[in-house]
């Protein structure tokens, strides 16, 4: 068990299509199951989840702006934003919690651009390639991260 306290997961644009969009890539699964698989994961770990998806940029930064001394800890699945969002990247480096970059798919084994994360330079860590597993894995990071076992 961690201390507790309040998580943010964080979708970026077009995850609100899971379960229709490329589900070779992404998985039949729909955004509100794997929200659903984190926060049944969080309240195993004495966490409170708290959910936001936006398919603007400005109001993913604004919500880890409105994170700062209210969460312990943000996961974020920034979905392209991923690979081109400085904005959201200086967000975070204000952050001053545990931030846990989320992938459904793995980028490194897909397309050239995908390589490149704007995120993980302000990430204590990556879950990437693992399907729906990724999220309750992400909360599962949290708590070690909180609780201070890695």
């Amino acid at each position: 068990m961690s201390g507790g306290g309040l998580v943010l997961l964080l979708s970026g644009p077009n995850l609100n299509l899971l379960g229709e969009r490329e589900p070779e890539v992404y998985g039949t699964a729909t955004l509100e199951d794997h929200v659903a698989a984190a926060t049944a994961a969080a309240g195993e770990h004495g966490l409170t989840l708290e959910h936001a998806q936006s398919n603007h940029e400005g109001d993913l930064v604004e919500a880890v702006q409105g994170a700062r001394g209210r969460a312990v800890a943000i996961i974020v699945n920034a979905g392209a934003l991923s690979h081109t969002s400085w904005s959201l990247h200086d967000a975070l480096a204000a952050f001053d919690g545990v931030v846990v970059e989320l992938h459904l798919s793995n980028p490194a084994a897909r397309e050239p651009f995908r390589h490149t994360s704007t995120i993980a330079p302000v990430a204590d860590g990556c879950i990437a390639g693992f399907g729906g597993l990724g999220y309750p894995l992400a909360v599962e990071a949290v708590s070690r991260i909180l609780a201070g076992r890695p």
